[in-house]
């Protein structure tokens, strides 16, 4: 008997190998994804400008990158003793004004080059909703804890996005056109905007995702993974997610991941990861004796081991 329903995914035309490089954009639930790239030896780039969890905020720094835009002093502002960028998250934030300016600077260049070598590029979108600075009039990635009174908050409309993910995918398109991108949802529940709240922004986001893969994909190889749906319909059960029962755990996290690799992960490339994983567990085996004679010789496999996949794969370094 079957005690769920499995949603049907249909495996990628353009799967992703180990020569393969893999740009991931957006909400948190990209890093949980870029972490099991990263175990598995993949080359991949996570969030360079920090986790960004509305459309606009991927959009804006997709054009900085691409069209080599600079921060400059009018980007940044200073606040409980740190420069901060709106644009960009807290995780880059600097004591140093110089010192931020640089590093986003730096960051825009190096991620121009990524986004041109890409082979993937997977942005995971969070929230429909969004916050508008009074001052400025412009919304932004990232508040750094600045009083909510100089903030309007409002939800992006589903054309709003619809538009917002057009100009992200021409942005890209223009200096690679060969790339497949892949869109997902976070599943990541967002109830600090409110139970419906959270609910008519993830509606929003996949109304407008689905809109533009009917009228873009024969133009640029674009493709959605169902993880919001995932975890919605196939894990819909608390025991699911973390102690906050927000963020998915990890046997979510796994069993999604599991699903991405059945369908876009290129199958013959699980017999190395299957090394690399044997390798790594390898590599935290803690011996009741090192001198002895049986951990030497397993000490000796495992290095013939990482010689062999290091050889094949240079960008392996374990």
């Amino acid at each position: 008997m079957q005690f769920r329903t499995q949603i049907p995914i249909n495996k990628s035309y353009i799967p992703i190998d180990y020569n393969s490089m893999i740009v991931s954009l957006g909400s948190c639930f990209a890093v949980n994804m870029a972490e099991k790239l990263d175990y598995y030896k993949f080359k991949n780039l996570c969030n360079p400008f920090g986790i960004l969890f509305h459309p606009l905020a991927i959009e804006k720094l997709v054009d900085f990158a691409v069209s080599e835009k600079q921060f400059t002093e009018k980007d940044i502002f200073f606040h409980n003793e740190l420069w901060h960028c709106f644009d960009v998250h807290s995780d880059l934030s600097n004591p140093d004004k110089e010192e931020l300016l640089v590093s986003l600077n730096t960051i825009v260049q190096s991620t121009k080059v990524v986004l041109k070598q890409a082979s993937h590029i997977l942005i995971t979108y969070g929230t429909a909703w969004v916050y508008r600075n009074i001052e400025s009039a412009t919304i932004v990635a990232n508040c750094h804890k600045v009083p909510q009174k100089q903030f309007e908050k409002s939800i992006l409309s589903p054309d709003n996005i619809q538009k917002s993910i057009e100009n992200t995918i021409q942005l890209i398109e223009s200096i690679n056109s060969k790339c497949t991108i892949i869109f997902t949802i976070s599943p990541v529940r967002h109830i600090k905007d409110g139970f419906f709240e959270n609910q008519w922004s993830k509606a929003n986001l996949i109304s407008a995702i689905h809109q533009v893969l009917i009228a873009k994909h024969f133009i640029l190889n674009t493709t959605y993974f169902p993880s919001y749906e995932i975890m919605m319909d196939e894990l819909r059960d608390y025991r699911f997610y973390g102690e906050d029962m927000l963020h998915p755990n990890q046997v979510a996290i796994d069993y999604i991941w599991k699903r991405f690799k059945e369908t876009s992960v290129c199958d013959i490339v699980f017999g190395t990861m299957d090394e690399v994983e044997n390798i790594r567990k390898g590599l935290f085996h803690r011996p009741f004796n090192p001198k002895s004679e049986s951990h030497l010789k397993f000490l000796a496999k495992l290095n013939e081991k990482i010689t062999k996949l290091e050889t094949q794969y240079p960008f392996m370094k374990f």
